[in-house]
Formats: C-alpha cells, structure tokens, sequence
C-alpha cells in the first residue's frame, strides 16, 4: 500500500515574526517666528538627504526631553528648553519600528549649526511639500500645514 503525503497541519513549528521593539525616538518642533526647523539626514545613514525634525534615539534608562536635549546638544550645538508633547505615533519601516515623540521646544542657548546633518531650515508650513521628509513625519506635517489653515 502507498503511502500518501500528510496534510499540512497549519504550521507545525512554524511561527508568525515577534513584533519588533519600538525605537523611541523624541524629537523637537522648535518655532522661529513662522518658521519651524528641519534638518536632512546625512547621507551615509539609513533614509539619507530626507528631512526630518531635530532629535534622536533614547539611551537605556533616559526620558523622552533628557534624549531631546542630549541629541540637540550633540548634533546642532544647541541648549533646548523641553515643552508640551505635540504629537506622538508609531511608524514601520522595512528595517525598524519607531515610536516617534515631537515636542515643542524653544532655543534657550546658541543657534543651530551643523555638526552632523547635511543641511538646516528654518520653513513655514506652506514650505512643507517643497521638501522630502521621512515617512514617519507625514501625519504630524499634514497636522502642521491644517493648523496653518493649509
């Protein structure tokens, strides 16, 4: 008698992908006047020559504003002063997941400078489709030009 092959089973020993971490992110939405500041990513970096807002990652164990300020200080050589949060969400990329927070956020020491992206701007909410973003920015962009009655 042969022998027929066996159903499949519904995956036996196969399983869905763990949900990856979030990497938090905090950012800051640091008013000028009219004008907000962007800065592009430098190029060498995941999502290079996009535009995005001041900020980075959080280290193990720090808050949201210590990462803010810390980040600030390191790439753009600036003292922030740390405000309400503005927008939060959550946005997959291919190659990570990122829980991203805007602040505002106002100059209290020093003026940008460029000490790790490839360009600054100071741009109005009307500027915004002039400029790529990185994908993770688009609802608070859209959120920015609404209140701007754009």
């Amino acid at each position: 008698m042969q022998k027929t092959p066996h159903a499949f089973q519904g995956g036996a020993g196969l399983r869905a992908p763990e949900p990856r971490p979030a990497t938090e992110v905090a950012a800051a939405l640091i008013w000028e006047g009219e004008r907000f500041l962007i800065c592009q990513r430098p190029a060498h970096k995941a999502r290079g020559l996009l535009w995005e807002f001041p900020g980075g990652k959080l280290e193990p164990g720090e808050t949201a504003e210590a990462a803010l300020i810390r980040e600030c200080r390191e790439e753009l050589d600036v003292e922030l002063s740390v405000g309400e949060l503005y927008m939060e969400r959550i946005h997959v990329y291919p190659d990570l997941t990122v829980r991203l927070m805007l602040f505002r956020a106002a100059l209290k020491k020093g003026r940008p400078r460029l000490l790790e992206h490839a360009a600054l701007r100071w741009i109005t909410p009307r500027e915004i489709p002039a400029y790529n973003f990185c994908p993770a920015d688009t609802e608070i962009l859209e959120k920015l030009r609404r209140e701007a009655g754009f």
